[in-house]
Formats: C-alpha cells, sequence, structure tokens
C-alpha cells in the first residue's frame, strides 16, 4: 500500500497529460515561437502541462526538465521530506519508474490562473499501469506553481497528493 501512494504522489509530481493523454503532433518549429500563437497565458500553460506529463509518461527527463526551474520543490501528501532541485527530484523519479510499467495518466478538470508573472495550475489525475506487475488505479490532485522566466512559464512548485480509497 505504501508503494502504491509512493506512486501516486509521485504521478502527482508529474501528472498532467492533455485530454486523455493522446499522443503529440511533432512540430518543427522552434518551441519558444510556437508559445506565441496560443490564444491566453492560460491556454499557453495547459499546453505545457500536457507536454511535461507527455514527456513523464515515456520517460524523457530532458524534455520534462525543459517545463521545470532548476530550483523547483515538490510535495507529496506522504508526509515526506519535500524536494528542493531538479537533480533531487531526477533521482527519485528515476529511482521509482523502475517499478512501474504501462502507465497512462489522465488529466481533468484543470484550471489555470494568472497574475503577472506568476500563475498556478489545480486539475485531477487518475492513473492505470502496473506497479511491480500488478495492476494498480489511482486518483488524485495537482497544483503547480509557474513562474515566467524569459519568454517561458515554468514550474517552481509541484504540489500533488492522491486521494484515498474510499473517499
Amino acid at each position: 500500500m505504501r508503494k502504491l501512494f509512493i506512486l501516486c504522489c509521485w504521478i502527482g509530481c508529474f501528472a498532467i497529460s492533455i485530454g486523455w493523454a493522446r499522443p503529440q503532433k511533432q512540430q518543427k518549429t522552434n518551441p519558444a515561437a510556437s508559445t506565441s500563437t496560443f490564444l491566453s497565458v492560460s491556454d499557453e500553460i495547459d499546453h505545457d502541462i500536457g507536454e511535461m506529463l507527455g514527456a513523464w509518461q515515456v520517460g524523457d527527463v530532458e524534455a520534462m526538465h525543459k517545463y521545470y526551474a532548476d530550483d523547483a520543490t515538490w510535495v507529496s501528501g506522504t508526509y515526506d521530506m519535500p524536494i528542493v532541485g531538479w537533480q533531487n527530484y531526477l533521482q527519485k523519479y528515476l529511482q521509482q519508474r523502475k517499478e512501474f510499467s504501462n502507465g497512462q495518466l489522465i488529466r481533468k478538470n484543470t484550471n489555470v490562473f494568472h497574475y503577472g508573472d506568476t500563475a498556478w495550475a489545480c486539475y485531477q489525475w487518475e492513473f492505470d499501469g502496473l506497479v511491480e506487475g500488478k495492476p494498480t488505479t489511482a486518483r488524485g490532485q495537482t497544483t503547480l506553481v509557474f513562474v515566467k522566466q524569459g519568454d517561458q512559464w515554468l514550474i517552481v512548485h509541484n504540489h500533488t497528493s492522491q486521494i484515498c480509497p474510499g473517499m
């Protein structure tokens, strides 16, 4: 049960995939330039969350990292110490990734708010996959805090909690 709870918290750390985690079309344009085509800050952040979660699902840590500040923090519902810094998170992510496979993360009910160069997004997620070879389902909520750095919104804080079964 603890491993499931840890997995769910870990999922929350990277929980977001556009709609039903459908694959993204390859674009040959400059990613920084493509953000100017979004209608709003909310649309841009929603898109970035989807890209980050897609990278999380397939284990592409380089693609994931481009959406996180180097000094970002992660908090889970396990009462573990917060993780500070991308390198510290990366070690934990790679270690925990070995324990699960065939995972699909579905994000829904995303709300994005922004105020100046700060924004936050909250959403619900559902995870289905195998943990240590056993079918696992989990649900939870995540809140991401973003700061605009240059022309890019970066995640500076990720708080994810699993919803306990029966609630």
